[in-house]
């Protein structure tokens, strides 16, 4: 009988865990092996096929594929491996392939060290073949495990973890990798919060910084630290996604966030972002570069009821997005109306303006007019807010005595609901438990276990972002002596502006609450101020 000519590829493996066990793992250890036994066993090796820091949890790797491909395509007959492990460390897989794939096309294959020979299927070593794949898959979970639980504890510590920190930082050379401010580009991520802080828009701010050409951070990050890939960047652009992320991002005011997302499990490498209440957070980590004031401004802005359009000529109007209908509730919409080289602007029900009377009725007011009316109630306000210089510390405590009802109130409502939220999220994880129990002794067929498990677990899930929500906001309530402080000193601020400004409202009024027009209300025309902080009203209160 003709003896069957062996042509091999040599497959090796490392991944960046096997890094840390040494030489034996090594791309050169394994070449040596497994050259000498193709030469000691008459193997013709065709060619060598190298996945070097790839993890053997996925066979998603670029040159398992090709080794394949070769394989199914008859280039080669014979695969030779150092070991199970390094061909793959998912079991079924693994399996899948030795056992089906492999005979289906008359390839040999060989693990070296395991002693495993396709060729051979009676031997010890290929009975005891699905027991080794299962080791190597735990080994991989193992590890997995470890590894998360490393970097969770550095991340706890405030060890930096990723390869390069946000823009406007670079990584110390301490032991912690600590973020340390840039002075090259920390004055532009100043100018960026300050601009969206005075009313301008993310995407006019990435205009800006492009047309004054200067680097965007994918592209300084290339020419000053290495980072990226250059035909990957499009030189100087700004992006207004980029600027939004760097506005929401806590690092800047010297907190440190980390492990925001994660991948589905050791096997499935897809990374998808985890909710915010599961990232760890080293705070007060590192020096900032934005002061907590220029930053509550900011996501104060972003909270902010008004948004604001831009006219065709990219001229936004102060109140944009702050008037509202008294009868639909519609934002109202802004019109232009050009009178040769001037022009003048008005504002109506949004929907008014889209549907027309069968939705809601007109509510035209002209901007001037209701610029006139906020700028008297300030006056008003201003009028009163003059004594502040004098008493404001009287002020600042009739603020608090004034508003102690209604916070206590909102206080105490808040802790009642969290109370409930935290009771039930117990009672959900009791649930599963019991589910889970009566499958494991036959009273609950599989099928209704996961449904009920999953959706007790997705309540929980909806159940801990609301217990967010809420103790966000029930550490505004608690904190009002602050935002009183800060409303003090805006209305000093603004004691002698002479017109309104877009910065003005975002940091003054909630809204403007517009009513219809007397000559189809019948009735005088109403204007509701809401102002961010009601300080109008202590005002009042104190200098009636």
């Amino acid at each position: 009988m003709k003896q069957k000519n062996y042509i091999a590829g040599l497959y090796f493996r490392l991944s960046k865990d096997d890094e840390r066990q040494g030489e034996s793992l090594s791309i050169e250890n394994q070449r040596r092996v497994l050259q000498k036994y193709a030469e000691d066993n008459g193997f013709q090796i065709y060619d060598e096929y190298i996945d070097d820091g790839v993890s053997g949890t996925t066979f998603d790797r670029p040159e398992v594929q090709r080794l394949l491909d070769d394989a199914k395509t008859g280039v080669i007959n014979t695969i030779i491996v150092k070991d199970l492990s390094r061909f793959g460390r998912n079991y079924i897989e693994v399996g899948q392939y030795v056992d089906y794939v492999f005979p289906a096309f008359g390839i040999r294959f060989i693990a070296i060290q395991d002693n495993v020979d396709t060729s051979n299927r009676d031997s010890n070593a290929m009975e005891m073949m699905p027991i080794m794949n299962v080791f190597n898959e735990w080994h991989a979970a193992n590890t997995s495990k470890k590894l998360r639980a490393v970097k969770k504890s550095n991340a706890l510590a405030g060890k930096y973890n990723g390869a390069k920190v946000a823009y406007g930082y670079v990584k110390a050379n301490d032991d912690k990798y600590t973020p340390l401010i840039d002075e090259e580009v920390a004055p532009i991520v100043v100018r960026i919060f300050e601009m969206f802080a005075s009313g301008i828009s993310t995407k006019n701010i990435a205009a800006t910084l492009t047309l004054e050409g200067i680097p965007s951070p994918r592209q300084y990050a290339f020419d000053k630290l290495g980072f990226s890939k250059r035909e990957n960047i499009e030189r100087g652009i700004w992006c207004p996604t980029t600027v939004s992320i760097m506005l929401k991002n806590i690092i800047y005011i010297g907190h440190l966030p980390q492990l925001k997302s994660t991948c589905i499990s050791y096997k499935n490498h897809t990374r998808y972002k985890k909710d915010k209440s599961e990232w760890v957070i080293a705070y007060n980590n590192h020096e900032p570069i934005i002061s907590q004031e220029l930053w509550n401004k900011v996501q104060e802005r972003m909270k902010s009821f008004a948004q604001g359009r831009k006219t065709k000529i990219g001229f936004t109007h102060p109140l944009s997005g702050f008037l509202v209908c008294s009868d639909c509730g519609c934002k109202m919409k802004m019109n232009t109306t050009v009178h040769g080289s001037k022009r003048s602007y008005s504002f109506n029900c949004g929907d008014h303006m889209r549907y027309g009377k069968a939705v809601c009725f007109s509510h035209h007011i002209m901007a001037h007019d209701i610029e006139e009316i906020i700028l008297d109630d300030l006056d008003d306000i201003r009028t009163m807010a003059q004594r502040i210089v004098l008493d404001e510390d009287a002020i600042k405590k009739d603020f608090i005595q004034h508003n102690a009802e209604l916070a206590d109130k909102a206080v105490k409502t808040a802790k009642k609901e969290l109370q409930a939220k935290k009771r039930r999220i117990e009672e959900l994880s009791r649930l599963m438990q019991v589910a889970y129990e009566d499958r494991v002794k036959g009273k609950m067929p599989e099928e209704l276990c996961l449904t009920f498990i999953q959706k007790y677990s997705d309540e929980q899930k909806m159940l801990t972002a609301e217990i967010e929500t809420l103790e966000t906001k029930l550490t505004e309530t608690e904190n009002k002596q602050q935002s009183a402080d800060d409303f003090i000193r805006d209305i000093k601020k603004y004691l002698n502006a002479p017109e309104l400004t877009r910065e003005m409202c975002y940091e003054l009024l909630d809204r403007v609450v517009v009513g219809g027009l007397p000559k189809i209300m019948g009735k005088e025309r109403t204007i509701d101020i809401v102002y961010k902080v009601d300080i109008a009203s202590v005002l009042r209160y104190k200098f009636r």
